[in-house]
């Protein structure tokens, strides 16, 4: 054809193979202005056209009814997730910064008086690439980076400040878990967020370790946390620094590498790369003497075995749909009042929820924990946490910080939440 010779061996034209390429082309075309809204009838689905033999070949069967339906999917969500974000948020303006994900400006009225608010929500549902994940501002625990260095070095495009650390090394204080590695260990069992594959979990987070060797197991009270006590038993990984703390009255020091207890002391000691260093009374570590090797199980009360990321805060602001602030059972009497505030949440739908409020100024008074539990009740959150606040408010969103912290670009902080694209 088009001045060559049609090779009828080849390609036979029979009326009924006209017939039913036209018949499939047609279909193809109708389902394609259904989807782009050209036609606003109800729209036919893929399944729809084979059952009533519509669609013939195999090939549009297999493919392109596929992608069709899965384009039609993803309209759906997005269309919903763009109307509920409209209906959470009437008064803010809104922002989108990649499929699944905006950002929420909005200025809040508190009895009577203004809170700005930054708000960005997630959904992972229109962007399975989405993942969500604590970082921290440097290999080590005792370091400190702003959030703009901390979410650059992941290419994240959005971010908020973390869990509490101490304000001297930057030492997380609380659970925190990355890629499924312990980096740290509770602090008076405080609400955590459990981040895993296919969603999300909030619960007071125990800590359930053991050192086992051959014969028996030793508890272990915590991980790279200061001391609170002379009698727990405390082990320091690498991330901890070079060096083990010192050690208390009547205490000892293990050194584990490789699974082999190669040193025993009183004092300080090298942490190994490949190991860690137990630091406990000698009256519990005593059977470690003999021994040759040990193990370190970590787990965690709820068991969350399938989780990847754990980051804790306190106290709960929303608990399976109420709002219940337990500020003394976790021990966090010292941060009540108006301040700022950063929080995190969950929506029945999967929706994830960071928040940053502004405060301590004239434009924005910021928030006692329990108009923070409200205003995270009143987006949808199920579940919902404060994490550190005051100073360390700050709301990261493609390369600039949102938010109005008192020292411009926010402090150096330990820790952040970031959101990122994965490669």
């Amino acid at each position: 054809m088009f001045g060559g010779i049609m090779n009828t061996n080849t390609l036979e034209l029979t009326p009924f193979k006209i017939f039913t390429a036209a018949i499939n082309m047609s279909a193809a075309l109708m389902l394609v202005l259904i989807v782009s809204g050209t036609i606003k009838s109800p729209p036919i689905t893929a399944q729809e056209l084979i059952a009533q033999g519509t669609v013939t070949s195999p090939i549009l069967q297999d493919n392109f009814i596929e992608s069709a339906n899965e384009i039609l999917s993803t309209e759906g969500q997005e269309k919903e997730f763009n109307q509920s974000v409209r209906q959470r948020y009437r008064t803010g303006y809104i922002y989108d910064i990649t499929p699944g994900v905006k950002h929420i400006k909005l200025t809040y009225n508190c009895h009577g008086r203004p809170v700005r608010i930054n708000v960005v929500e997630i959904n992972q549902r229109i962007n399975p690439n989405i993942k969500i994940a604590p970082q921290l501002s440097s290999t080590k625990l005792s370091s400190k980076s702003t959030i703009t260095t901390i979410a650059k070095k992941q290419n994240s495009i959005a971010a908020i400040n973390g869990t509490y650390f101490k304000p001297q090394t930057g030492v997380p204080l609380g659970t925190l878990m990355i890629n499924k590695k312990m980096y740290t260990g509770p602090i008076y069992n405080r609400v955590a967020l459990g981040i895993f594959e296919d969603g999300f979990d909030m619960a007071r987070i125990e800590l359930n370790a053991n050192i086992n060797y051959f014969g028996g197991s030793i508890q272990v009270d915590n991980i790279n946390q200061p001391r609170m006590l002379s009698t727990d038993v405390i082990v320091y990984t690498p991330e901890w620094g070079n060096f083990s703390p010192a050690t208390p009255k009547l205490g000892i020091q293990i050194l584990v590498a490789n699974g082999k207890i190669e040193s025993i002391s009183t004092q300080s000691l090298p942490i190994p790369n490949d190991g860690y260093v137990i630091i406990g009374p000698e009256s519990k570590l005593k059977s470690l003497f003999k021994i040759k090797h040990a193990n370190l199980d970590i787990k965690t009360i709820p068991n969350w075995d399938n989780v990847n990321h754990i980051i804790s805060g306190g106290p709960y602001l929303v608990k399976n749909g109420r709002m219940f602030v337990d500020i003394n059972e976790q021990k966090l009497g010292a941060i009540s009042g108006k301040n700022p505030r950063t929080a995190v949440g969950y929506t029945k739908e999967g929706n994830f929820i960071m928040v940053a409020v502004d405060g301590r100024e004239g434009a924005s008074v910021g928030m006692t924990l329990w108009e923070l539990a409200s205003f995270m009740q009143s987006i949808g959150c199920i579940n919902a946490m404060n994490l550190d606040g005051g100073g360390s408010t700050v709301m990261y969103v493609k390369d600039h910080v949102v938010n109005m912290p008192k020292v411009k670009g926010g402090i150096a902080i330990s820790n952040a939440l970031t959101i990122s694209i994965k490669s």
